[in-house]
């Protein structure tokens, strides 16, 4: 008989307290030991429209809800006695028959009469009635074409009903995959091509089933499932995602989507997946953020922690914690060198030179060009393209500059010190060559943020591989590199490249709102483009809000409100992040928790899951994280874009670099939110709020 469990069932035992899971989970575990076990109680719901459901008794008040037959016992749900009934009463599993997959569906009960309005007498009237009682939206889509995307036959009315108002009211009824689909439908005008089975398969094998059932094996797949009911990811993972995850690649790929679409969760399956692909393998799965790594590290063990054999096998670094470590092994430890010591040297040598170039500009140039791509002759900087730079300069001013670099690379040289990119550019040459690689596979998350450096490593630990490379990340993310030619350090990606267009972390009208930060497209130096288009949020939340004030402890006040608003509805300190632009503002994000009265927990490398604290940070380092709710702070004129890096620019070209980057900061800080998201500032507020929270 197979064991199974079914995403209903997870999301019912997450809303139990501590003490009622534990309880619980002993009687799943004796579920799955021995189904017919007199102890368990087991009765059948005579009243249930289905009739395999049964319940299984956990104490006086707790049930289970099984769906009971000769080849199969699934966890349906649970919860107090009269919900879990009802529940039941409320439910049947049936297999779909147009698409084949099972399906939990609900007895279809009107959602909301359409009540048809009197005639009225006047066209100023009519065009009342017209703005009030919105058209349907599936008008158009016959029975048939419904049906091929698994919309249960019972709500096929509903849906031809629906307009946009009663939508995401009617979805929260309806299979994902009909959701998904009617979603993809309002945006786009297409209806995505069904998967359909065959007569004779396994309706629980069908790609739409597995992402609400799983087929358990042994009881340490039960225990991870029951331990992290939450962590959904970690169980049922999305048909377009795990094409992604299992597919066998020729050369490096990378999987793009806007925020929210589970990139995060996709690297971190490949490389799970990859190491028990290949016993014996090591896999390093890295990223450039701490906190970001301290996060993974955590899911890691959530998805493998009940197999050694594979998540020891995973290392989770930080790129710059990977490169120093492998330096040291192979060359000794590197002795960095710091800004504060290029910026020095630089100073030095322009002065000797008597250059006219301002400190700014040498430094992006050295940091851009010089070091990241590791030049180290007049005729190596006289011929680089210098792409992000823009700037521009002859012959003659290169000569001059060149004069000052020679320079400093030779301060560098007699101080022994070396930059991180120099670390790298070591590291590809050492594993371009004939030494033995300390990784099998690589596995980036963020990578839209990886320096020339590092990515030429990369390709180097990857080699020509197949698998060897897996890329995670998206261009609107963008916040620390200057755009350069993947290709040209070894990295093409050209035929390996998808988009994850399912939003499940963040509501509707967050992601449409944030998305108004962006371009509708976004390519990189390659011309590898990422359109934005045709991503869908699959659930509904309330409005983000955007209020701005006129001194700072209104602000304060007013997010405190926020919070506490939010504790009052049971939500989670840890649930909660609260974000700023610099550190100069990290002052009225403190007083928001101060005056909130409860602890705030920077956003740094602990594991702040376990952290009964609001977890405050700088917009940058929130970068892969997500939470429940989130105020961003001090969204003033001058912070966002921070004046301070407008008045470093030694050139008016580089101002819509730095434009598009401070764009990219605010919207992966409001991406952050999943259901809750408040945006603050002083009059008259960031210029970026116009576009965030403009007209449609």
């Amino acid at each position: 008989m197979n064991f199974l469990i079914a995403n209903t069932f997870t999301d019912s035992l997450g809303k139990l307290t501590a003490q009622e899971q534990k309880a619980v989970k002993t009687t799943a575990f004796d579920l799955q030991m021995n189904p017919a076990a007199p102890g368990l109680s087991l009765h059948k719901l005579d009243g249930a429209r289905d009739k395999n459901f049964w319940s299984a008794r956990v104490n006086a008040d707790i049930r289970i809800i099984l769906h009971k037959t000769s080849d199969s016992l699934l966890l349906a749900y649970v919860g107090h006695h009269d919900d879990a009934y009802g529940w039941a009463e409320r439910r049947k599993l049936e297999r779909h028959p147009t698409t084949g997959a099972m399906q939990m569906v609900e007895i279809r009960e009107r959602v909301a009469e359409i009540v048809t309005p009197a005639p009225l007498a006047s066209a100023a009237a009519a065009d009342v009635r017209q703005e009030r009682f919105l058209p349907p939206l599936f008008r158009n889509l016959s029975h048939n074409d419904l049906m091929a995307v698994g919309v249960p036959a019972d709500w096929i009315g509903d849906v031809h009903d629906a307009s946009e108002d009663s939508f995401f009211e009617l979805a929260n009824h309806l299979p994902e995959e009909a959701v998904e689909a009617l979603l993809n439908y309002v945006t786009t005008g297409e209806l995505t091509p069904p998967v359909i089975a065959a007569v004779s398969q396994d309706p629980f094998a069908h790609p739409d089933a597995a992402r609400r059932f799983r087929t358990l094996d042994n009881v340490e797949e039960l225990s991870r499932a029951l331990d992290y009911p939450w962590e959904k990811w970690a169980v049922f993972l999305h048909p377009a995602q795990a094409a992604l995850v299992e597919r066998i690649y020729s050369g490096p790929a990378r999987v793009s989507g806007s925020a929210g679409t589970g990139k995060t969760v996709v690297a971190l399956h490949r490389a799970v997946h990859l190491a028990r692909q290949h016993p014996g393998a090591k896999v390093v799965l890295a990223t450039f953020s701490p906190a970001l790594v301290q996060a993974l590290r955590r899911k890691l063990w959530v998805l493998a922690g009940n197999e050694p054999d594979v998540s020891d096998r995973i290392a989770v670094k930080t790129l710059a914690e990977l490169g120093q470590e492998l330096y040291a092994n192979h060359f000794g430890v590197a002795a960095l060198a710091t800004e504060h010591s290029i910026r020095a040297a630089l100073q030095a040598a322009a002065q000797a030179a008597k250059s006219s170039f301002s400190p700014g500009f040498l430094y992006g140039e050295w940091t851009d060009v010089v070091d990241a791509w590791q030049i180290d002759s007049w005729e190596g900087y006289r011929d680089v393209a210098r792409l992000g730079r823009k700037t521009r300069i002859g012959g003659r001013q290169r000569e001059d500059l060149w004069s000052v670099f020679s320079q400093v690379r030779g301060e560098l040289r007699a101080r022994r010190e070396v930059t991180q990119a120099e670390i790298f550019a070591k590291l590809s040459a050492h594993y371009g060559g004939h030494a033995v690689r300390p990784f099998d596979f690589a596995v980036v998350d963020e990578a839209q943020d990886i320096s020339i450096a590092e990515l030429r490593f990369l390709s180097a630990l990857a080699g020509d591989r197949p698998d060897g490379l897996f890329l995670a990340g998206d261009l609107g993310q963008r916040i620390f590199q200057q755009p350069f030619s993947w290709k040209s350090c070894g990295v093409d990606i050209r035929g390996r490249s998808h988009t994850l267009r399912i939003n499940y972390r963040t509501s509707h009208q967050i992601r449409t709102q944030a998305d108004r930060l962006l371009p509708a497209a976004l390519s990189d130096v390659d011309g590898n483009a990422e359109g934005r288009g045709g991503t869908v949020s699959v659930f509904d939340g309330p409005q983000p809000v955007i209020q701005l004030f006129d001194a700072e402890d209104d602000e304060v006040a007013a997010v405190a409100a926020f919070i506490s608003d939010r504790i009052n509805g049971g939500m989670a300190p840890q649930e909660i992040g609260v974000f700023v632009r610099s550190d100069h503002q990290m002052a009225r994000a403190l007083a928001v928790v101060d005056l909130a009265d409860i602890p705030a927990m920077p956003l740094s490398t602990q594991d702040m899951a376990k952290a009964d604290a609001i977890v405050v940070g700088l917009m940058h380092q929130a970068k892969g994280m997500e939470f429940r709710a989130v105020a961003v702070m001090a969204c003033d004129d001058e912070v966002l874009p921070l004046q301070g890096r407008i008045e470093a620019l030694s050139d008016a070209a580089d101002l819509e670099e730095v434009y598009n980057t401070e764009r990219h900061l605010l919207y992966v800080a409001c991406t952050r939110a999943r259901e809750y998201l408040l945006v603050t500032g002083l009059q008259p507020g960031s210029e970026f709020l116009g576009d965030l929270f403009g007209s449609n």
